[in-house]
């Protein structure tokens, strides 16, 4: 095969400075630019007219080219072996042209340091661009083969673009990690030194109790010395106590010997002087009668001391008797003054009240008959029993309200657009009419469920009524979004009466945060926990007494009287036994329509009531009218005076939702702009009625020993 002609394979190829030209890489539009100059430069210089020369296969090894410099030692000794290979066929001139013309854009390459391996890419695509160009035979395969290189360079350059970031967060997890480890570390360290301390305190207290320990030994020992020696004493003297009394008796029994001895003189005395004594007896006995008859005579009536000790002591006791019943007596008068007086201005009361009832009979309508609804509400009878269940007249009024609404609601096609004003909610913001969806109450409910569960998944960073319509956009499509807006808008403010759709109007409209309805949903959500740790059996099953000690234990500042309430609320009876078992997962069940059991109800309506009477006692503790102003320092002593518990973090969150402030910008306490930022005490009462605020702990706290 005949080799083309040298001259139509010289490359004409103009350049500047080689370093200065690869130092920054070009853009993609200058490089296709000059690639496409190249194609019609060596198209032009290459005619490829003929065939192809062959080449021996035997040099196919050695002509590789390699991504190293051309000018390197290597290159070199590599073409100085070529030579000692005979070559019996020349290589073709077209293929030595491209070797040295790679050779040169790979030199250049190498001497702009600060070039890429895309770029290094660059020669040999324009190589392979020429093949494909004068090949014609070979280019659609040719082009495909590059084409499938070319999307895979492109898919890997997107997932490194993609992974760089991931590089940059993970090197910021490791510097985050690395401090908390750090922080950990010094926590340790302070500690184990903080536990050293007190083992060394432990070992002087041991050590002292030690010392006494020996010093209680030692006197324990002196007593029992002491001891030994008094019962030696008391032996003793035992001992000498014996002897003398035996002394005494044996002179006892002497003495009668004696006296047995000289008895026999007696009856040797004188009878004239036994005749002397018995006459001066017999007149002694005489003046003893005589005195005792006297003393009868004078003495007869009266009473003895023993008895009138008795009889005296008996008198004053019932003197006592009479002086507390006289007292009794007396407050019982003035109560029965009291009570007659109270008794005329009840008299009065009750006519004026009865006066006041015939006039208001005489001018008011009569009370409304509300078994007439029965036949207008769709459902009938037994729907409107369950409608009207345990509610007064003003709630039946709102339920009336809702029906006639809904009816009115559905036969609705489509709603007047609100306009762009300022004061129109985002999500309302639209000029024309608005196409009435018209859905159930249960779908309402469920999309509201919905978008909940995505507010809760997500980071709360939008507002809620942008999240609100951005989740109906996303739902419905960007065409529908408005259209559901306002339909689902139309459905809650009717509604009043349901719980869902009555607590996303309210947190839609601004009148409640979301913390409200979280923290409620949280606090259901641990009680519902609490049963099911109690539910050892996992039946479902639970006693009116673990009921009990689980609502005391989760709800410690709730009254005796809430606690019952809520039992009662559950299913308990006054004549219900503790012992008895109920299905505890019922009470927190929905019907379809989104209405909880009567148990969650009272819950939320005990949570409003202690709010209520929270901020009750705030207002109480500062001592203002809601016209006066209230200053910050004035509103943190108020809060920490009737919820000592309070912690900073809590405090700080009520401070900013009562001032309208971030918590990074509370003046600190005591600082003089805490002084002077001051604000309408009605204001600061409606912002917290509208946020989450609870009492955290009992206000009288008993001080720790």
């Amino acid at each position: 095969m005949a080799s083309l002609p040298s001259q139509r394979y010289s490359f004409s190829k103009s350049r500047t400075h080689p370093q200065s030209s690869r130092m920054t890489p070009e853009p993609k539009s200058t490089q296709k630019c000059k690639l496409s100059q190249k194609r019609k430069t060596l198209t032009f210089q290459l005619s490829m007219g003929g065939h192809l020369s062959p080449w021996p296969t035997y040099t196919s090894g050695q002509t590789i080219l390699q991504n190293r410099k051309p000018c390197s030692d290597d290159s070199w000794k590599q073409v100085g072996s070529l030579k000692q290979y005979p070559m019996s066929t020349a290589k073709p001139r077209y293929l030595e042209q491209l070797e040295n013309y790679l050779r040169k854009e790979l030199l250049l390459l190498d001497l702009g340091k600060d070039s890429t391996q895309e770029l290094r890419l660059q020669p040999y695509r324009e190589i392979f661009e020429f093949f494909i160009e004068d090949f014609k035979t070979y280019k659609p395969l040719l082009s495909s083969i590059k084409n499938a290189y070319e999307l895979m360079l492109a898919h890997q350059r997107e997932k490194i673009r993609a992974l760089e970031p991931l590089k940059a967060k993970l090197v910021t997890l490791n510097e985050d990690c690395n401090e908390r480890i750090m922080a950990m570390r010094a926590e340790e360290r302070y500690e184990i030194s903080m536990l050293k301390k007190e083992k060394m305190n432990l070992l002087k207290l041991i050590d002292k109790k030690n010392e006494e320990k020996i010093s209680l030994q030692t006197e324990v020992s002196k007593l029992r010395k002491n001891l030994a020696e008094e019962y030696l004493h008391y032996l003793s003297e035992r001992d000498a106590r014996k002897i003398l009394i035996g002394d005494l008796n044996e002179l006892r029994y002497q003495r009668e010997d004696m006296s047995l001895a000289q008895s026999p003189g007696v009856w040797g005395e004188d009878p004239v002087k036994l005749t002397l004594a018995l006459k001066m007896t017999r007149q002694d006995l005489t003046r003893t009668q005589m005195e005792l008859n006297t003393m009868k005579a004078n003495f007869g009536d009266v009473v003895p001391r023993r008895d009138f000790e008795m009889q005296e002591k008996i008198n004053k006791d019932l003197q006592e008797q009479l002086d507390s019943l006289r007292a009794d007596y007396e407050e019982v008068c003035k109560e029965h003054d009291s009570l007659l007086q109270m008794h005329m201005s009840t008299l009065k009361e009750r006519d004026q009240f009865f006066s006041e009832l015939q006039e208001i009979q005489r001018t008011s309508t009569p009370r409304p008959n509300w078994t007439k609804c029965e036949d207008v509400v769709a459902g009938g009878q037994e729907r409107w029993h369950m409608l009207a269940a345990d509610k007064n007249s003003d709630q039946l009024v709102d339920v009336l309200l809702e029906e006639i609404g809904e009816g009115l609601l559905r036969e609705k096609d489509s709603f007047p657009g609100l306009g762009y004003g300022e004061t129109i909610p985002t999500f309302l913001r639209f000029d024309g009419p608005v196409e009435n969806k018209k859905p159930s109450k249960k779908e309402v409910v469920n999309i509201l469920k919905d978008a909940w569960k995505e507010r809760l998944a997500q980071e709360q960073k939008e507002k809620f009524p942008d999240f609100f319509f951005n989740f109906l956009e996303r739902r419905f499509g960007p065409s529908d979004a408005i259209a559901w807006a306002y339909t689902i808008f139309e459905n809650i403010k009717l509604f009043h009466t349901n719980e869902v759709m009555s607590q996303f109007y309210a947190v839609l409209m601004g009148k409640r945060t979301e913390s409200v309805y979280i923290n409620q949903k949280e606090t259901v959500a641990q009680l519902q926990k609490e049963m099911t740790n109690a539910d050892s059996q996992k039946v479902g099953l639970l006693s009116m007494e673990q009921f009990s000690n689980i609502l005391k234990s989760t709800f410690p500042l709730k009254k005796e009287e809430q606690v019952q309430e809520l039992m009662e609320a559950g299913g308990w009876h006054p004549n219900s036994n503790s012992s008895d078992l109920f299905n505890y997962r019922s009470l927190f069940m929905e019907n379809e329509e989104g209405q909880s059991d009567p148990f969650v109800q009272k819950l939320w309506q005990q949570y409003v009531i202690e709010k209520d009477e929270y901020l009750r006692e705030l207002k109480q503790e500062l001592g203002l009218e809601l016209h006066n102003e209230v200053t910050l320092s004035k509103m943190r002593r108020a809060l920490m005076n009737i919820d000592p518990s309070l912690d900073k973090q809590t405090l700080s969150t009520y401070l900013s939702q009562a001032f309208q402030l971030p918590i990074s910008e509370l003046p600190e306490e005591g600082n003089e702009a805490e002084e002077g930022t001051k604000l309408c005490l009605r204001l600061v009462l409606e912002q917290l009625q509208v946020a989450d605020v609870k009492r955290i702990g009992p206000r009288d706290i008993e001080p720790t020993s």
